[in-house]
C-alpha cells in the first residue's frame, strides 16, 4: 500500500475550491498521471485509496463484500439527515431491513404499480410548455419525486407536503456536500449553528412522514402500495418495524429513489436532443407500444432500444459516480495488500469510461448494449452498484424511466442549443441547466 502513488495533502488544499465545485476533473488528472490506483492524503481523514481498476471493484463489491462495509460518510454523516435505513447502515441492521424491504420491489409487486407510476408521470408532464426553452431538470425532479410519492402513498392528496419534503432533502444534501468536501470547516458549521439548523429541517421532514404514516394506520384501509407493503413487513419474530425505522426507510426511498431517476432522465433527454437520429429510432419504437393495455409491463419490456439508451446514459453519467467502502480486516488482491480500516473510493465514473474496455468511451452509442457480451461488460458497468448492496429499486427505476421516455417521445420532439452539459456531483451525479425545447409532434 505504501508503494502506491500519493497525492499530498498540500495538493488537495491547493485544489480545494475546484474539488468543492466538481471533484471529477481532479480525479481524472490523477488517474491519468498515476494509473488505476493511487492514494490521497486528506485532512482529518488520513489516506484514502482511489481506484478504477475493474478487478479491485469486483473484488470489493462482489467477491469479498463481507470484508468491507460502507464508510461513516454514509452511515454517520448522511444518516444524520435521512436516518438509518438500508442505504445508510451496515452489518446485521442492514441485512435485516434489506430482507424486509426487498419484497416490495419484486417484479410481481411492481406490476401492480405500473398504472400508478404512469398516472403520476402524465400529470407532471402537463407542466411542459411546448416550443419554449426550459430547464428540464426541475421537471424531471418533480416527476420522479411524485412517482415515488404516489407509489408509496397511493392516491392520497399529498402534493404540497411532498414539495416540502423535496425541498428539505435537496437543501440538506447541499449542506452535506459542504461537510464532506470541507471537513476542516466542520467545527465552524457546528459553532455557527448551520448543522443544527439543517438537523431541525431533517426533523421537520421526519415529522411530515410520521403524520402521513399515522394517518394511514388510523384509516385501516389497505391500498396495496409500497407503504402498505412496508407496514406489513415483519421481522423473524413476527414483529413490525418501529415507527422510527419505518420513517427512515421511507425517507431513504424518497431521497435515493427520486434523485437518481431525475438525474438519469435529464441526462438522457439532453443526449437524445444532441443525437436526433437516435431520438428518431427510439420514437419509432415507442409509437408501436400500447400503454393503455391492461397489462402494461409486457409492453414496456418490448422497448429494447429505449432501454439501451437509458443504459448508455447511465454508463456516461452513473448516478453513484463514486462508491466507498472500508476494509473490516486485512485483505489482499493479487500483489496489493489492503490493511484493516482502509477507505477505498471506487470511481464508477472513470470505470464507465475505461478506454481499455469501452470503444469510444466518451461517445453516446446505445447500440453498444445490443452487441456487448453481458457477462463481460458487467465487470465494467455498475449503474446500480453490485453485489448484495445493489440498489433495491433498480427495476422500479428502469420501468419508471422507460415509461417517462415513452410518454414524452410520443408527444414531443426534443432539441437543444447546448454544445455540452455541465455536471454537479453531489451525493449523486446531477446535471446543471439542462436547457431543452419540447416541440409537439404533429
Amino acid at each position: 500500500m505504501q508503494k502506491l502513488p500519493l497525492v499530498s495533502r498540500l495538493e488537495v488544499i491547493k485544489n480545494s475550491k475546484r474539488i468543492l465545485k466538481n471533484p471529477l476533473p481532479f480525479h481524472r488528472e490523477n488517474f491519468e498521471k498515476f494509473g488505476d490506483l493511487f492514494r490521497v492524503s486528506v485532512a482529518f481523514e488520513g489516506e484514502i485509496v482511489f481506484t478504477r481498476n475493474p478487478k479491485i471493484v469486483k473484488h470489493i463489491l462482489q467477491k469479498q463484500h463481507k470484508k468491507y462495509q460502507k464508510s461513516t460518510l454514509q452511515t454517520v454523516d448522511l444518516a444524520k439527515y435521512i436516518g438509518h435505513g438500508i442505504l445508510t447502515s451496515n452489518g446485521e441492521h442492514w441485512r435485516t431491513h434489506r430482507r424486509m424491504v426487498q419484497p416490495a420491489f419484486h417484479k410481481k409487486k411492481l406490476h401492480n404499480l405500473m398504472g400508478t407510476i404512469r398516472s403520476a408521470i402524465k400529470v407532471e408532464l402537463e407542466d411542459i410548455k411546448p416550443g419554449v426553452i426550459l430547464n428540464a431538470y426541475p421537471l424531471m425532479s418533480n416527476l420522479a419525486f411524485q412517482v415515488v410519492a404516489k407509489s408509496l402513498f397511493s392516491s392520497e392528496d399529498i402534493r404540497e407536503k411532498m414539495q416540502e419534503l423535496q425541498h428539505i432533502t435537496e437543501v440538506n444534501q447541499r449542506m452535506l456536500i459542504k461537510e464532506m468536501r470541507q471537513p476542516y470547516l466542520k467545527w465552524w458549521f457546528n459553532l455557527n449553528g448551520t448543522i443544527k439548523k439543517h438537523l431541525k429541517l431533517a426533523e421537520d421532514g421526519q415529522e411530515l412522514l410520521n403524520d402521513l404514516i399515522e394517518s394511514r394506520r388510523k384509516s385501516k384501509i389497505e391500498k396495496d402500495d409500497l407503504l402498505d407493503m412496508l407496514l406489513q413487513a415483519r421481522y423473524e419474530d413476527g414483529t413490525a418495524m418501529s415507527q422510527k425505522q419505518l420513517i427512515d426507510e421511507v425517507l431513504i426511498l424518497f431521497t435515493a429513489g427520486h434523485e437518481t431517476t431525475a438525474n438519469a432522465l435529464s441526462f438522457l433527454f439532453f443526449l437524445l436532443a444532441k443525437h436526433p437520429e437516435m431520438q428518431e429510432k427510439a420514437y419509432k419504437e415507442v409509437k408501436l407500444v400500447d400503454l393503455d393495455s391492461e397489462d402494461v409491463l409486457p409492453e414496456i419490456l418490448k422497448l429494447k432500444y429505449v432501454q439501451h439508451c437509458i443504459e448508455e446514459t447511465m454508463r456516461l453519467y452513473p448516478p453513484a459516480y463514486i462508491i466507498d467502502r472500508v476494509s473490516l480486516e486485512n485483505d489482499e488482491i493479487d500483489d496489493l495488500k489492503i490493511p484493516k480500516d482502509t477507505m477505498v473510493l471506487m470511481s464508477i465514473y472513470e470505470l464507465h469510461r475505461y478506454e481499455q474496455f469501452w470503444e469510444l468511451p466518451n461517445d453516446f452509442i446505445p447500440e453498444r448494449f445490443e452487441t456487448l457480451d453481458k457477462k463481460k461488460y458487467q465487470d465494467y458497468y455498475y449503474p446500480f452498484g453490485a453485489g448484495p448492496r445493489m440498489c433495491v429499486g433498480n427495476n422500479f427505476a428502469m420501468y419508471e424511466m422507460i415509461l417517462a421516455v415513452t410518454e414524452i417521445l410520443k408527444k414531443y420532439r426534443i432539441t437543444t442549443n447546448l454544445k455540452t452539459l455541465d455536471i454537479n456531483p453531489l451525493i449523486s451525479l446531477k446535471p446543471l441547466n439542462v436547457e431543452l425545447k419540447f416541440t409537439a409532434r404533429i
